[in-house]
């Protein structure tokens, strides 16, 4: 029954593709990433819940249980696009690759060599799960699928934010290099790369604002950015 089920979203989606109705990524460098959902299929990850849900045209349809990345690697918050399906990538990888648009890094949805690790918080960002779950998501998904992941890019409510400084990669740095850049400071792309370009901004605004200009974003510094109170 539910490899009949995954053949009707099969047919449906390729109707939609021919039709126009799920987009194929735009070449768009968002500052943070914030996508249109235009596809007839979209999927949601609650990384505290350990969840995966696949929606069709807005409703749940499947539900899976994920790994997804620890806390010093966590596993991007934000709006992203599938940009690439893969199989066979190697077995840590498992059986399937889904490749998102993640500014700072590679990062996906993929199988797995070590099922034990699904509901916990034990990759190194990426969205693990069980192959034959991924296997099943792979002939779901199209390219272009939007695919949100939830949460905060700062954290979590009772925690302070991830102090990082040049070499550091994600969603906190983007967020900072939005904010400066909406401020003057930073010409640079917003990536979520901590590089010279950044330091060099960070490093400006603090003597601006009277903190010592060391180029590290520190708790003082995202309060001075208005990113928490």
């Amino acid at each position: 029954m539910r490899r009949f089920l995954v053949r009707i979203v099969q047919t449906i989606l390729i109707s939609a593709l021919i039709l126009g109705a799920v987009p194929r990524p735009a070449g768009a460098d968002p500052s943070l990433p914030i996508v249109k959902d235009n596809g007839l299929v979209t999927i949601e990850v609650y990384p505290l819940k350990h969840k995966l849900v696949v929606l069709l045209d807005h409703l749940p349809y499947r539900t899976f249980s994920v790994a997804v990345g620890n806390p010093d690697t966590p596993t991007p918050v934000g709006e992203y696009l599938v940009i690439y399906k893969g199989k066979n990538w190697g077995p840590s990888f498992g059986s399937r690759w889904i490749g998102l648009n993640v500014p700072w890094g590679t990062y996906g949805i993929h199988g797995t060599n070590r099922p034990y690790s699904i509901g916990q918080h034990a990759s190194h960002g990426c969205i693990r799960m069980r192959n034959r779950d991924v296997e099943e998501l792979y002939e779901m998904v199209p390219v272009g699928t939007k695919v949100t992941i939830h949460g905060h890019v700062l954290g979590e409510a009772n925690r302070e934010p991830r102090v990082v400084a040049e070499g550091d990669v994600g969603a906190e740095v983007q967020l900072i290099q939005n904010r400066l850049q909406s401020a003057g400071y930073f010409h640079g792309e917003c990536n979520g790369k901590f590089r010279f370009s950044t330091t060099a901004a960070i490093k400006k605004f603090q003597k601006e604002n009277g903190l010592v200009p060391d180029g590290i974003a520190t708790l003082e510094v995202y309060e001075k950015l208005g990113l928490i109170e």
